[in-house]
C-alpha cells in the first residue's frame, strides 16, 4: 500500500489519519503521499543510472502543480501534450529547456507558444506538423529542435485504448516518412532534427515489447547516422506497468533497466524516458463516504459519494482498483459492487471489492489512484471537482481546493438570443 497503511485501526496517509482529514476537507477527495512520490522516483532513477537515461515525467498522468514540483526538484524533466501542460510545468518551476512536447495534434498556437518558451524539443507526429513547425520557426526566427516519432508497429499487449505503437494507431510516423523528412530537413534553416522518439502505449508489463520497439528505433538511428548527421537523442517513451491489485505484478524494472543499459552500449545518443503512471499511481488514493448499501439482483451494492466523473478509469477502461475501508476491518469480508451516484449504469468504481459490513457515513479509500484520476475528472451532473491534498509525514496541504457551485457556473451565461 506504499505510503498508506493502518495504524491503531485507521488507514493513514503517511502519519495523517484519513478519517480526520476527511472531516476537515470533506469527501470525496484525492490524497497524495509526497514520500511515495519521492521513493518511486529515486527507485527508478537508481535503476536507470547505469544507462544514463534521464527521466521526463509524463504530466498527463497527474498535472497537479504540487506533484510536478516534487518531481522537478528531484531532477525530472517534463513530457507534455498541450500548451496548458507547458504552462503548468513553468508555473511549477520546470525550466523550459527541460520540457518535451509530445502529442499527435498540436495546434499552431501551441507550437508558437512552445517555440517562444524555448522548450527542449518537439516530437513530430505527422508530415503536416513538420511543415507547420518549419513555417512557424522561420516566421519567428526561432530554432525548433525536433524529434521524429517512429511508429514501430509493435503491439504493447495492453488495453486497446492505451496502445499507441501499432501501424493502425494514430500516433507516429512510418520509417519511410522519417527517412524522407530527416533528409529534407536540411532545407529548413530554423528547424533542427535532433533525434528519434518511440512510445508504444501505457501499462506495459512485457519487456519484450520494449525490446522490439527499441530495436527498430535504434536501427533507424544508426541508418540515418550513416547517411547524414548522427542522431543525438533517443526519446524512448514511457508506459511502465504497475500492479493495481494484490497478486498482480509490476513490470520487471531490473530487466527494463538492463535493456536501456544495453542500448547505451550500442549508441552514444542521449537517452530519455517518459514514465507517468509508474511514478504517481501508487502515491494517491481517492477517499469517499458511503451513502447507502442496498441489494440489486443478489449483489451487495455500496453507493458512495465519489463517481465516474471523479475517477473515470473503471468506466473508461474497465480498470480495477483496490478498495480499502478506512476503519480497519475486524470481521468477515464479502464481495460488493462500489458504485457512484451519477445517473449512468456505468458509474461503477469497483465490481469485485471485498469489504466488511458497511453503513452510511463509513469511509472507503480507492487505491492506486494517483494517475489518471483527478486529471481526468469533470463536472458531469453538475458535480464540483474534488479537492487534492498532499501529505508529507504528519502534515498536509490542500493543493487543489473544491470549487463552489457558483464558481463553477461563473464561466457561463444565459444567452439573450
Amino acid at each position: 500500500m506504499g505510503g498508506f497503511d493502518y495504524r491503531s485501526g485507521r488507514l493513514h496517509a503517511e502519519d495523517v489519519d484519513l478519517a480526520r482529514l476527511a472531516g476537515e476537507v470533506g469527501t470525496p477527495f484525492y490524497c497524495y503521499s509526497a514520500s511515495t512520490l519521492r521513493r518511486r522516483y529515486r527507485r527508478l532513477a537508481g535503476a536507470l543510472a547505469p544507462s544514463g537515461a534521464r527521466i521526463f515525467y509524463a504530466v498527463k498522468a497527474n498535472g497537479n502543480l504540487a506533484v510536478i514540483d516534487i518531481l522537478a526538484r528531484l531532477g525530472a524533466g517534463a513530457d507534455v501534450v498541450s500548451e496548458g501542460e507547458i504552462r503548468r510545468c513553468l508555473a511549477a518551476g520546470v525550466d523550459a529547456a527541460d520540457i518535451v512536447f509530445s502529442g499527435v495534434g498540436k495546434s499552431e498556437g501551441e507550437l508558437r507558444f512552445a517555440l517562444a518558451c524555448g522548450i527542449r524539443q518537439i516530437n513530430v507526429e505527422s508530415e503536416d506538423e513538420f511543415e507547420r513547425i518549419c513555417g512557424i520557426a522561420a516566421a519567428c526566427r526561432r530554432e525548433a529542435r525536433v524529434v521524429f516519432r517512429l511508429n514501430p508497429d509493435v503491439d504493447a499487449g495492453g488495453h486497446d485504448k492505451i496502445s499507441t505503437g501499432r501501424r493502425t494507431d494514430k500516433f507516429g510516423l512510418s520509417a519511410g516518412t522519417v527517412r524522407r523528412l530527416h533528409a529534407g530537413s536540411a532545407a529548413h534553416r530554423w528547424t533542427v532534427p535532433v533525434g528519434l522518439a518511440v512510445h508504444i502505449g501505457s501499462q506495459i508489463h512485457d519487456v519484450g515489447a520494449y525490446r522490439a520497439a527499441f530495436a527498430r528505433v535504434t536501427g533507424l538511428a544508426a541508418e540515418l547516422g550513416r547517411s547524414g548527421p548522427r542522431v543525438e537523442r533517443l526519446d524512448l517513451g514511457g508506459g511502465l506497468g504497475i500492479a493495481y491489485l494484490d497478486g498482480e505484478e509490476e513490470i520487471d524494472l531490473d530487466a527494463y533497466a538492463r535493456l536501456l543499459a544495453d542500448i547505451r552500449e550500442e549508441t552514444d545518443a542521449e537517452l530519455i524516458v517518459e514514465p507517468g503512471r509508474w511514478l504517481v499511481a501508487p502515491a494517491g488514493v481517492l477517499v469517499t463516504e458511503v451513502n447507502t448499501v442496498k441489494e440489486a439482483g443478489g449483489r451487495r451494492v455500496v453507493i458512495v459519494d465519489a463517481a465516474m466523473n471523479d475517477l473515470l478509469r473503471p468506466t473508461l477502461y474497465g480498470a480495477r482498483h483496490p478498495v480499502w475501508p478506512v476503519e480497519e476491518p475486524a470481521g468477515a469480508l464479502h464481495e460488493a459492487v462500489v458504485a457512484g451516484p451519477v445517473c449512468e449504469s456505468g458509474d461503477i468504481l469497483s465490481h469485485g471489492a471485498h469489504l466488511p459490513a458497511l453503513r452510511g457515513g463509513d469511509l472507503l479509500a480507492i487505491g492506486q489512484a494517483g494517475a489518471y484520476g483527478a486529471v481526468m475528472s469533470s463536472g458531469y451532473n453538475g458535480r464540483p471537482l474534488v479537492p487534492e491534498v498532499m501529505v508529507r509525514n504528519g502534515s498536509h496541504a490542500v493543493v487543489r481546493r473544491r470549487p463552489g457551485h457558483e464558481e463553477m457556473m461563473a464561466l457561463e451565461s444565459v444567452s439573450s438570443l
